[in-house]
């Protein structure tokens, strides 16, 4: 790319919005059309709406032509992650039509997939990049209407018809109008706060929205209040069933600006547009901004070269990654106060992964091993998912963890209310891989820690996992008032009726009740425990994290384990942050880091642990959960990313090995 004069974009879907940028792309200066791909490649009008350009039989491709740097993606908003990542992944430059994704989570995953091909991709807001965009920053920052109070911003049009089938009003195409314009008034508040403090950007504090939902579901109109932090409140307001005057307003304590259709700047071909400073005694003092450039010129330009500098994404004020995020997880907030989630999002009809693809083991990245008691191999780490909160946000993740070979998955019936379990269950099956996955339950947490307990949150957790059973389950707290044996009664009732499949035991168990259940089960002929999930970690826990929560780490523990060789799923197995950057003997803001784990001997081993990264060309937190999987016991740690950018930094523990010799001195500094 660097010896070349003009990149060379291909357009992958041949819709109105393409046809704009490819007008604006011929009146930039380092780009090129050169290819289009379309799904029917015979229809007229091609060559008029896109001279010049060869017109491909669909869009792999376009993204298998040599000659072709860049594309465009102009195709309804479902399909944006689809083939941003596939495009990425083929070695191609991204320009996404807003809104990059339907979630944050997609738009997440797509830039992940840029990341690691270090290719660039960008969301397409025309009128970011746009000069008259940069003259209201300017304004806003010199103070020329003080401090800013309000924004008042909107973006609506009336249809002239409701049509179902129309990409505005379809549900199976995330029609409405938050995520087709609503994301602009959005985009524009968090611009305009960031500069009235400084910044590129700022992030609301809150977002409460409702919506008009109509026949297809969508929404017809909508209006969000955003709360940035400084008092800055924003009024904003979308629709495509009802015309609104779209004028940008921004209120300070020394006048306001408003601007009429901000949005299409100085026009689609150029013009003059007029931002009116209004003083508090009514002067109209207006700023004429006259441009002669293509509406969607500057943003095919500010691409072309970006790439051309060896960028992945663009400098403000175009949306940067961190930005797009930003504005989706606004949109995100806005959509679920609103109870906007559309068909394509739920399980029915998400059933292929985000790249529209079969889901399937594709790599042995994530090794698997036998465990006693469980009749099938189990991945050497297993996922817990309690933070997310809808089935089109985790199943990246889950889809991801599985396609590396991952096939342990944490649940309980205590997390998220039920949310977990209940997502974990659509996902299995949506993706039929239940006969693969290893399904790990728990029950009885406090404060119902009762035997009793155990056989009816079964039934609820089973009913919400949509299976009959599970492979591993814990009761999730011990009640030492109440006697072992029961407990063991009631987990081996549960065993006999074939609802659990593998090993059980407890969660956050001291080794003298498991001691006293395993006695008592082999007395009486019942199953006995095999299996805990207590907290094991490099760093030794000085302070429990929650009451009731137990520490499997120190030398005592290690000992019991590897003697009875009993199965520890682990938690916390790299110390919630101890090993990144955010611990550090002169790093105090957070509390619970501080009393749970700052201790000379923890520090010790994390300075083992920085030595050993460093010679390894890995990280502390690597160093620390490989520690987990090199013990003379059977040992799985969970793990909780939450990004695929995070999944994929923990797998890198997977390349280190360490020798018996390593884990004594890393543990206790001996050679």
């Amino acid at each position: 790319m660097s010896q070349q004069q003009k990149v060379r974009w291909g357009i992958l879907g041949p819709g109105s919005i393409a046809r704009a940028f490819a007008a604006g792309l011929a009146h930039a200066q380092s780009g090129e059309l050169v290819a289009l791909g379309a799904r029917n490649p015979d229809k007229p009008g091609y060559a008029e709406h896109f001279p010049g350009a060869r017109v491909l039989n669909g869009y792999d491709a376009l993204l298998a032509d040599p000659d072709v740097d860049a594309v465009y993606i102009a195709t309804p908003h479902p399909q944006h992650a689809q083939w941003a990542i596939k495009a990425a992944e083929a070695g191609k430059h991204v320009l996404c039509e807003k809104p990059m994704g339907l979630t944050a989570f997609e738009a997440d995953a797509m830039f992940h997939a840029a990341r690691k091909a270090k290719t660039f991709m960008g969301e397409a807001f025309m009128y970011r990049v746009h000069p008259m965009t940069q003259k209201l920053i300017d304004l806003i920052a010199a103070g020329e209407i003080g401090e800013v109070r309000a924004i008042k911003s909107s973006f609506g049009f009336a249809m002239p018809r409701f049509d179902p089938e129309h990409r505005l009003y379809a549900n199976k195409l995330a029609g409405g109008g938050i995520l087709d314009v609503g994301c602009y008034p959005v985009s524009m508040a968090r611009l305009i706060a960031g500069a009235a403090n400084g910044k590129p950007f700022l992030e609301p504090e809150t977002v409460s929205g409702v919506a008009h939902l109509g026949q297809s579901g969508v929404d017809e109109w909508a209006a969000a209040v955003l709360k940035f932090p400084g008092g800055i409140l924003a009024e904003v307001s979308c629709s495509v069933s009802l015309a609104q005057d779209n004028v940008l307003r921004i209120l300070g304590t020394e006048g306001r600006i408003e601007v009429r259709d901000f949005w299409f700047a100085t026009g689609h071909k150029g013009g003059t547009a007029i931002i009116d400073i209004i003083r508090p005694d009514g002067k109209h003092e207006p700023v004429e901004i006259a441009e002669a450039g293509w509406l969607y010129s500057f943003e095919a330009e500010a691409a072309s070269l970006a790439i051309l500098a060896g960028k992945t994404q663009f400098d403000a004020p175009g949306m940067s990654w961190d930005d797009t995020l930003g504005n989706l997880r606004a949109l995100d907030k806005w959509r679920q106060t609103a109870g906007l989630e559309f068909e394509i999002e739920k399980p029915t009809l998400r059933t292929r992964t985000l790249k529209g693809e079969i889901l399937e083991k594709r790599s042995d990245r994530i090794g698997r091993v036998s465990i006693p008691g469980l009749d099938k191999p189990v991945s050497q780490l297993a996922l817990g998912f309690e933070d997310f909160r809808s089935f089109s946000s985790v199943a990246i993740l889950l889809d991801a963890f599985y396609e590396k070979g991952g096939n342990a998955f944490d649940t309980a019936f205590i997390y998220g209310n039920g949310i977990t379990e209940t997502l974990f269950g659509d996902w299995q099956a949506s993706r039929g891989v239940r006969d693969d996955v290893v399904v790990i339950g728990k029950g009885a947490h406090s404060p119902l820690t009762y035997p009793d307990v155990i056989a009816k949150q079964l039934d609820v957790s089973l009913n919400k996992l949509k299976t009959d059973h599970v492979d591993v389950y814990f009761m999730h707290r011990d009640n030492t008032d109440v006697p072992v044996d029961e407990f063991v009664d009631a987990m081996d009732a549960e065993v006999r009726r074939g609802r659990i499949r593998g090993p059980f035991g407890g969660s956050n168990w001291t080794r003298e009740r498991f001691d006293e259940a395993v006695a008592y089960a082999n007395r009486t002929g019942k199953t006995a425990p095999s299996a805990l999930s207590n907290n094991f970690s490099l760093a030794e826990m000085q302070k429990p994290l929650w009451p009731g929560c137990v520490a499997s780490s120190d030398d005592d523990w290690r000992t019991w384990l590897s003697d009875r060789q009993v199965t520890n799923f682990a938690w916390s197995s790299q110390g919630r942050g101890f090993f990144t950057d955010r611990a550090g003997r002169d790093k105090t803001e957070n509390a619970e880091l501080v009393e749970t784990w700052y201790t000379e001997a923890n520090f010790a081993r994390r300075d083992r642990a920085v030595e050993l990264a460093h010679k390894l060309g890995k990280k502390p937190i690597h160093v620390a959960l490989a520690y987990c999987l090199y013990q003379p016991f059977p040992l799985i740690p969970l793990i909780g990313p939450r990004t695929l950018a995070e999944l994929d930094d923990s797998l890198e523990a997977l390349d280190i090995t360490l020798t018996p010799d390593d884990i004594v001195w890393l543990r206790d500094g001996r050679r």
